[in-house]
């Protein structure tokens, strides 16, 4: 047997290097970026939401039996079962790590946590999948890494820039017009936008999982729409990153200096967490080979 086939380490850190590659991509658009701290505990808080999906489908269980109807069921079962479920437990974990912020905080800072929070739970999802599937680890890791863990990522960004600009109103741009509409609007775009997106991307899947008399165009068509909403919200989440992040971009050499300086010292904290996930996972791994 191969070492790397032997190795429980080597699936972890497939499965969490992406998240933590979009991770230091996202605070280097940030000009001050937070208190590392509050960065890995919303990384570690999205992470542990996963265990509270069971409580997060509770309200939603009635409407997931839609009978006689497949296309029904499984855009009901998108947007309840899957999409509302896991957007919910994630946006509780950036309300609660953000309303730690400091007073004077970049409102970057919650795009950061946002980010940090669906990369977490992205992070373990992906775990859980490579170790269910360790027979294609490897082609599953590459193809999730390109999309589900930089889209559960994006969701976490949208939900956190709402927020953002909700809080933050006219400084960002968001009450030019119809404020108390506009501010209503921006709030409930925290949790419905991510929702809907989420539900949009996992809607084609299920339905070329669960409806087995496909034809071969209406598969094609359900895989490039599912990978299209996939990219468009990348996108739209790096646009909702740069329209934050122009409003606090450095003007001065000094602060440009400062700004790379912070950008290297996130590198090193990324790259020395992921390190030690691995050292953890490798010796934990030795420990039980050993035991047994």
């Amino acid at each position: 047997m191969l070492l790397l086939e032997s190795l429980p380490t080597v699936i972890g850190a497939a499965a969490i290097a992406p998240a933590l590659l979009v991770l230091w991509l996202v605070i280097a658009a940030d000009e001050r970026p937070g208190p590392p701290v509050q960065v890995w505990l919303a990384f570690v808080l999205g992470a542990a939401s996963i265990s509270l999906l069971g409580l997060a489908r509770i309200p939603f269980n009635a409407l997931l039996a839609i009978p006689d109807n497949p296309w029904a069921t499984q855009a009901v079962r998108a947007a309840f079962g899957v999409a509302a479920p896991e957007e919910i437990v994630k946006v509780l974990v950036i309300v609660a790590i953000s309303t730690r912020r400091r007073a004077f905080a970049d409102p970057m800072d919650t795009v950061v946590y946002g980010a940090a929070a669906g990369l977490g739970f992205a992070a373990y999802e992906n775990l859980a999948y490579l170790v269910q599937h360790k027979d294609m680890w490897r082609a599953l890791a590459a193809l999730r890494s390109v999309l589900t863990v930089p889209f559960h990522g994006a969701l976490g960004i949208i939900a956190g820039a709402y927020l953002a600009i909700a809080r933050s109103g006219g400084a960002l741009g968001a009450y030019r017009g119809h404020r108390d509409w506009a501010r209503i609007t921006n709030w409930a775009l925290v949790l419905v936008a991510p929702v809907a997106l989420h539900a949009a991307f996992d809607f084609p899947l299920l339905a070329l999982q669960r409806i087995p008399d496909l034809g071969s165009t209406t598969r094609l068509l359900l895989g490039s729409a599912s990978v299209l909403i996939g990219f468009s919200s990348i996108g739209f989440a790096i646009r909702l990153v740069h329209r934050l992040g122009k409003h606090h971009a450095p003007r001065t050499d000094i602060a440009r200096e400062r700004l790379s300086q912070l950008r290297r010292m996130w590198a090193l904290l990324l790259i020395g967490g992921g390190a030690g996930f691995a050292g953890v996972s490798f010796l934990l791994t030795s420990l039980h080979h050993w035991y047994v």
